[in-house]
């Protein structure tokens, strides 16, 4: 895919997006564009609190419950993880367990482990185990492959 990038110095900020076939890429563009300015709405105890999905470092599902955790803060969130799949359905989220889904933009450090797992260092320094049943489709999203092309 051909891009140009163009800075003006005055008007209005614009971006166009120009496709043939509506690709697994053009999708993945339109969802991230779509998406960047989305917020959710999660509870900390009995407030209510509004979420950017951008600051979401993972979502994790605990005892039937599931909880968004960004660098100082955990809400609990009302939506299931393949809910959550479909709202930050952009190439920066990954279900990497059956429980977990990380945010790619926030891993800092990638490391291999026995039995095809790896280790992800978050920005805040946590620790998130991807599992080796996502490990190699991980891997795959890293190097920009798609199954599907």
């Amino acid at each position: 895919m051909k891009y140009t990038i163009e800075q003006i110095s005055n008007g209005e900020d614009e971006l166009i997006l120009r496709y043939q076939s509506l690709t697994k890429e053009v999708e993945r563009i339109l969802s991230f564009l779509n998406t960047s300015q989305r917020k959710l709405i999660g509870l900390r105890g009995n407030t209510q609190v509004v979420i950017d999905i951008s600051q979401i470092l993972y979502i994790e599902s605990v005892d039937r419950k599931n909880f968004v955790y960004t660098v100082n803060d955990v809400f609990q969130i009302e939506y299931s993880l393949t809910q959550m799949e479909r709202i930050l359905n952009t190439v920066n989220y990954f279900r990497c367990s059956k429980s977990m889904i990380i945010n790619i933009d926030k891993i800092m450090e990638l490391k291999s482990l026995a039995s095809n797992r790896i280790d992800a260092t978050l920005c805040n320094g946590e620790h998130i185990i991807i599992s080796r049943t996502y490990a190699s489709e991980f891997r795959k999203r890293l190097k920009g492959g798609d199954d599907d092309e």
